[in-house]
């Protein structure tokens, strides 16, 4: 069975539901155990350019974000519905999205 790992940076204030639609989602999946993931917090940073419409933050001005790193891994088969979920619930209108095939050892 392939795998793929999903990285998702998300606002504290939308992690539960981010991590929640993941695994609804079929993400997060190792053996007979769901909803499975990682997470660290940090800060994000980023500036707003004219034509965005920024969720946090103000257009022309740098920004900083707490946030979660949310990492996942995931049957190859079910990584568009995955990454359908967390673009249906994310707040943000760019979202830092990693994926990654990932080899079998």
């Amino acid at each position: 069975m392939t795998q793929h790992k999903i990285v998702v940076y998300v606002p504290l204030t939308h992690t539960d539901s981010v991590r929640e639609a993941i695994g609804t989602a079929g993400g997060g999946k190792l053996g007979k155990y769901s909803f499975c993931s990682f997470s660290t917090r940090g800060i994000g940073r980023f500036k707003p350019e004219e034509g965005a419409r920024p969720h946090i933050g103000k257009v022309g001005e740098l920004e900083q974000v707490e946030e979660e790193r949310i990492e996942i891994t995931c049957d190859t088969t079910v990584v568009g519905n995955v990454l359908a979920a967390i673009k249906r619930t994310h707040p943000y209108e760019e979202i830092a999205l990693d994926v990654w095939p990932l080899e079998a050892w």
